[in-house]
């Protein structure tokens, strides 16, 4: 009894020493942030010879007001960009929604203010005591602020930064992809900038095939890597295992768009829509996919939902690994600035929870991590190769984490992860209600970046779903290092499924 009480206190010291910490953490990188942004806007003068628009800048007025090159409709509640002045200017994108894009690239309160707006709230729920005689006038203010909150929420949904402002006039002008590659602070080497050296000029993603030999392919297997990963997460893992037992399917593995070698446009936003339009071009048009299975890993989840949701009776079988799926409650006034603190919790420990907050809440410092690490990710592979004596799986995950840009990695996290926000649920409903694939799930069971909880999430939003919890595995050990166990678990999958 003594032992579980002393456990007990430790464990609450240990919660409020990292809550101490981590507020102090992240108070000095909101400044470190501030002053970062001034020297990259200087460096990018210097370097670029023009000034970077950014998301520190404050939410501009409706874009309506951008002297008419921009025109908003909103239907049914929805907004939407339609054109710039002329149809022509459009270069064959006739539209982009505003909803594709999230606001918390944008708007990514400072860890003081949510201080401060947590302690009046806890004043007002602890001292605050409204009396019978006042109950009128407070209904009365009630109905009010709920007013001014509907009206902000109106107004938020047609508000933008004036960096999307600039970045979708940049991206629905005609313009050459193979110029303005890379940025000064990106890697410009032969492996990250080979998209733009090809002859395609649809630049289509980089898709890895395997294709049985001397049998006719039965069925086709699309693979959909996560968040800073590649196709090799797959390619140097699972498909040798397969290949090993004569599989008779044709494999599909890409590399999302911004990662690995695939195309890394500096003046895409990276949205759902458009990581999705670009899979089905490279992989399901171009090689004639009929009906296929998928496999997706981490932030791939949201991909392979969305291109469920879209294929409708195409899909055999969907086998997500660590779904980040995290169920927003309902009457959430801001969906997606839920799911951001849930998957960038700002905390210090674990140390993998204080990377992604870096990464998702500091636009300047994961910046200058990329600037760091990405740009110069051939030396940091050949001292791990040194270390580790050329390990293939050391220098497939480093290669895969650090080749793509920091333009790619902020929006996609923001507008596929925190984007989706309450549209997964949607997917997740289609999937349950239309398609009838068998649905696998497997997760880590020592998984600190993606709680198990979220894949038993996904369980209740489709009940048919099979969700199996792999022991002492984490985000990545659940594939790597049992790879020849995991593809024939997917076989088992794909052999239920098409009978």
């Amino acid at each position: 009894m003594a032992v579980m009480k002393l456990r007990r206190a430790a464990t609450v010291a240990g919660t409020w020493l990292n809550e101490a910490i981590s507020f102090f953490v992240f108070c000095v990188l909101d400044i470190v942030d501030i002053f970062l942004c001034l020297i990259y806007k200087a460096a990018d003068y210097l370097f670029e010879a023009e000034w970077k628009p950014c998301y520190c800048l404050s939410a501009k007025e409706p874009i309506t007001t951008t002297r008419g090159k921009i025109l908003l409709s909103q239907n049914n509640g929805e907004s939407k960009i339609l054109t710039l002045s002329r149809l022509q200017e459009l270069g064959g994108r006739s539209k982009i929604e505003l909803e594709d894009i999230s606001e918390t690239l944008y708007t990514r309160p400072s860890r003081l203010s949510d201080f401060s707006n947590l302690s009046v709230n806890e004043l007002n729920k602890r001292f605050v005591k409204v009396t019978r005689s006042e109950s009128s006038k407070c209904s009365d203010h009630h109905e009010k602020t709920k007013s001014r909150r509907r009206k902000s929420i109106t107004k938020s949904s047609l508000t933008v930064n004036f960096t999307v402002v600039e970045k979708l006039r940049g991206k629905i002008k005609p313009h050459n992809l193979s110029h303005d590659v890379s940025r000064w602070s990106d890697c410009d080497c032969g492996f990250c900038t080979s998209w733009a050296a090809t002859s395609d000029k649809d630049h289509s993603l980089f898709v890895k095939t395997q294709i049985p030999n001397g049998v006719a392919a039965k069925e086709d297997v699309l693979f959909i890597h996560g968040f800073i990963s590649s196709s090799a997460f797959w390619t140097e893992t699972v498909f040798p295992s397969l290949s090993a037992s004569s599989s008779s399917r044709r494999l599909f593995a890409v590399d999302l768009l911004g990662f690995g070698k695939s195309p890394k446009p500096a003046d895409s936003l990276y949205t759902l829509r458009e990581h999705v339009e670009m899979i089905e071009k490279s992989v399901l048009h171009k090689h004639n996919v009929k009906s296929f299975h998928i496999v997706a890993h981490s932030l791939g989840c949201i991909l392979a939902l969305s291109l469920a949701a879209r294929h409708g009776g195409l899909v055999k079988s969907l086998t997500l690994l660590a779904p980040p799926y995290y169920p927003v409650p309902a009457g959430e006034a801001k969906p997606r600035q839920y799911v951001m603190k849930k998957v960038a919790p700002r905390k210090v420990w674990p140390p993998i929870a204080l990377g992604a907050s870096m990464a998702c809440w500091y636009e300047h410092v994961s910046r200058t991590i990329c600037l760091l690490i990405c740009k110069h990710h051939r030396l940091w592979q050949f001292l791990a190769n040194l270390i580790t004596r050329n390990n293939r799986t050391v220098n497939f995950l480093i290669e895969g984490f650090m080749c793509h840009t920091h333009n790619a990695a902020w929006h996609t996290l923001h507008n596929i992860l925190c984007g989706t926000g309450s549209k997964l649920d949607t997917y997740l409903d289609i999937v349950r209600d239309k398609l009838k694939c068998n649905v696998a799930i497997f997760h880590g069971g020592d998984d600190e970046l993606i709680p198990v909880e979220c894949s038993y999430n996904v369980k209740q939003r489709i009940p048919r779903a099979r969700v199996k919890v792999l022991e002492h595995k984490d985000h990545i050990t659940m594939v790597v290092g049992r790879q020849d166990e995991f593809a024939r678990e997917l076989q088992e999958i794909w052999k239920t499924s098409s009978s």
